[in-house]
Parts: structure tokens; sequence; C-alpha cells
């Protein structure tokens, strides 16, 4: 099973520049997203063996094939019942907004009424699309008609009122599979991470050019080619950023709250994004894990390893800032630590239980210490739930988001996909998290705007001196 996690959207790699959403104000390094996601075939739809949404599609595919799968899949996949009025009223309400931002003001939609069956309400939305392209279409230029549809796409997921089921367009979901699933891309290898008040800041990756260049964290961007960035959106700094192996990138920066101002010539290369950082310090292995992507494991299993090689007193692994990911790689992690039982249990919308049992290839890592905040959630709250649960880790940090639903996506003709909460789920002693989270062991609370891994970092100081109690 693919676990994903969505509040916004995950890490959209670049440059590597690995997108990082500005969740909070400060200064911390984070995923994009908040989801567990499981990508699952529906409607005739294939999905390779890495997991991976194939590419089906077809820009000329009529709206109403597009409606009627839409409705299928949320009449039959969807968590819980809803009224068969509902996506109707949420198509009308997304055409009337996206009108409206293209300044027309007061936008009138046929109200079409559900008759239950799904051929005859896929037919009745196009019309709605249709008539409101006839109607509008002179004011919104030569992409009209694709934006309208894919407006009313989104309308209809939205309309069930969950902010983990909806629409993607083949451009979000493209990017949702390269953060998934990893991949390699031509840059410098930072994380961007851009701040309420649009300043957008870099954390170089370990061994990547950036790095290699001398910039350290902390890094504010003005200017990438002579273009300033301030208040521009995070995804186009990123483009700029990003580029083809073997060219240069210049980047004019000044240390955050300082003034002295840096230029880089940075040649980009091809680099692949680590989801684990790792470093032994006092004789204990810290490993930071960012997302529950499809080499996470590999990566958190090779950093376990390199503790033992190195005889680590104790682990800490700071699954802060997680958003989650794939609930496999949820499960095979959790594995590392857990030599048998339950790791998770699922649920559908009609009751059905399945149980993800421990894989049964341990590696230890004890004593263990978990770091986490608010901001960790979904599939690291199924591996925090678990450990705790089993009494392997002691949890520090703050009380954690409390996602515990699970998106399963499924591939649309157009290209596109649709995200869809499909189930509930457990930890191994039964306790729900969805809007509830994760209460740690030990409560040390911090500030969004504290750098992690460094001397103000006062939460994985607390972790440090749990483990020192535990090897009394």
């Amino acid at each position: 099973m693919i676990d994903p996690m969505a509040g916004k959207f995950r890490v959209l790699m670049a440059a590597l520049v690995v997108l990082i959403v500005a969740l909070v104000g400060g200064l911390s390094w984070g995923l994009r997203n908040i989801e567990s996601v499981s990508v699952r075939p529906v409607l005739n739809v294939s999905v390779n063996d890495a997991g991976v949404l194939h590419d089906g599609s077809d820009a000329n595919v009529a709206p109403a094939e597009l409606f009627e799968k839409e409705l299928a899949a949320l009449d039959s996949e969807y968590y819980k019942p809803f009224n068969p009025q509902t996506p109707f009223h949420g198509e009308n309400a997304a055409l009337t907004k996206y009108l409206q931002s293209n300044h027309i003001a007061h936008p009138r939609l046929p109200d079409e009424i559900a008759s239950g069956d799904p051929n005859a309400d896929a037919q009745r939305m196009a019309n709605v699309v249709t008539y409101a392209e006839q109607t509008y279409g002179k004011h919104l230029g030569a992409d009209g008609s694709t934006a309208l549809t894919e407006a009313a796409l989104s309308g209809v997921m939205n309309s069930v009122d969950d902010p983990y089921t909806v629409y993607l367009t083949p451009k979000e979901i493209q990017s949702l599979n390269e953060s998934l699933n990893g991949g390699d891309f031509g840059g410098i290898g930072v994380y961007i991470l851009q701040l309420k008040d649009g300043e957008v800041i870099l954390q170089p990756i370990q061994g990547a050019p950036a790095s290699l260049a001398g910039m350290k964290p902390g890094e504010v961007v003005d200017s990438v080619d002579g273009r300033a960035v301030h208040g521009v959106p995070i995804d186009l700094v990123e483009r700029w950023i990003r580029g083809e192996q073997g060219t240069r990138v210049v980047l004019t920066t000044h240390p955050y709250k300082k003034s002295a101002e840096r230029r880089w010539s940075i040649t980009r290369q091809i680099i692949h994004v680590p989801t684990v950082s790792k470093h032994m310090e006092n004789g204990y292995d810290y490993i930071r894990l960012t997302d529950f992507g499809s080499t996470s494991p590999d990566e958190i299993k090779s950093a376990l390893l390199y503790g033992k090689a190195h005889n680590a007193k104790g682990y800490i692994l700071d699954l802060r800032y997680n958003g989650g990911g794939l609930v496999s790689s949820a499960v095979k992690i959790s594995s590392f630590f857990i030599p048998q039982g339950t790791i998770v249990s699922t649920i559908d919308r009609e009751g059905h239980r399945q149980v993800e049992e421990a894989l049964g290839d341990a590696i230890g890592g004890q004593p263990l210490v978990i770091l986490v905040n608010r901001y960790t959630a979904s599939a690291s709250e199924i591996t925090a739930g678990a450990l705790q649960d089993y009494h392997l880790a002691k949890l520090v940090g703050t009380k954690t988001f409390g996602k515990g639903v699970i998106q399963s996506i499924y591939d649309m003709p157009d290209g596109g996909a649709l995200k869809i909460t499909t189930q509930r789920y457990l930890t191994p002693l039964g306790r729900e998290i969805q809007h509830i989270g994760i209460m740690p062991d030990v409560v040390v609370p911090q500030s969004d705007d504290v750098m992690l891994d460094t001397p103000a970092d006062k939460q994985l100081a607390a972790a440090k001196a749990q483990l020192a109690q535990l090897l009394k």
C-alpha cells in the first residue's frame, strides 16, 4: 500500500530544490504536505511496479467522461457516505469562484439536480461546464475550457468537505509522484522554505553543489540570475534554480536575520534528494527523516546500521515537520524496531479492518527517543504511535498533528488524478489519531523559528537527556 498524507502538498523537489511549504512563519525545515497515501488502480487505470501512476493522459478527453470517473470513484471509495446533490453544489461553487476571479462579477450557472445515475449526473455536470464556457468563455483566454473543467473537477472533490480529498491536475500529480518516489533532477541541492513574509530560505543538502560551494543553512535568497526573489511564489523560485546539468546559476543571498550579502555561482548537477540525514554525537546516532518516501526505508536501514557499526549508545529519530508519505514505508521503517506484531490497522467505509504486521526484519535501535511536534503527521504518526504503544521509544516534543486517515490515488484519463480519503487508521493499541494526535511522553514546547539540530534546539537537548536517563 502506498500511503500519502496531505494537507497541502509534499516536498516538490526542485534543484533538488525540495519545496517545503511555509507551514510556519519561522525558520524550520519540514515537508510540504500532511498526508498518507495509497496508490490504487481504479476504473481500468494501471499503476506500475514502483507505484507511479502511468501517464494515460488525453488532453481531448470529454468532460463527461472525467465527471463519470470522478463520481464513480467518490461513490465507491470515499470513506463516508454523502448526499448525491453535494457534488453538484461543489461544482457550482467552484465554477462561480473561478469566474469571479476572472472579473465576472455575478456569474449565473444552471442548478442541476442529482438523479442518482452516475452517467446522467456526469453529463449534467459537463453541461454546466459547457454553459459556462459558452456564456463566459470570451473572458477566459485560450485555456479557458481546460481551466473551467479543472475548476469543476476540484469543486466536486472539495464538496465532501474533506481537505485530503482533492482533484490533482496533471502537473500536481507529477509533482506528488516525484515526491513520493524520489527522483533525479538538475539543480544545486537545496531545500527551500518560504516564510510568511515572503522570504525564501535555503538549506543545502550535504555533498551537493550548494554545500560544496560553502553555503550554510539559513541563507535568505535575494536574487536568482539577477531576478529579485522576495514575494515571488516558491514554485517559480524553484524553477529558476533548477536547470540543465552543467549550466550555472548565480544567486545572491544573506544570512538569516543578518545583512551581509553573498554571491554564489554554482554549476547544476543531477542530484538525488535524500530523505534521511544522520550523524553521531556523543555516542548517539541522530537520524532525521524528512518524509516517508519510497527510498526512506533503505535510508533508515543504512542509518541504523551506521549507528551499530559505530557502537551507538542510543538513537534519536527526528520526525519533526515530517508530514508523512507512504504507509508502506511507515510499516517497513517501524518493522526495523518492532520484531513482531501489528504496526497499524486500517478501517474502510464498510468497517472492514486490514492489519499491517511487522515484517520480521528488525534491526533494533534501542534505547530510542523519537522527536515529534505539531507538524508530525500521518505516516509519521503511524511510526511514532506504534513504537510508543510497544514501549520501544520515548516520544519527546509536542502533540502531533492528528491525521488518522489515508488517501488512495486514482489516475484520470486527462493526466490528472483523484486523491480520496478511503480509510482511517488505528495504532496497535487501537488508538484513534484523526483530530486527536499523539501526546509525547515528555512535553517540551519550542518555538517554530528555532533551527533544528542546533544549540538552540531545546527538544533535541531533552531527547539527549532522556537517552542519558535510559542508559543509567
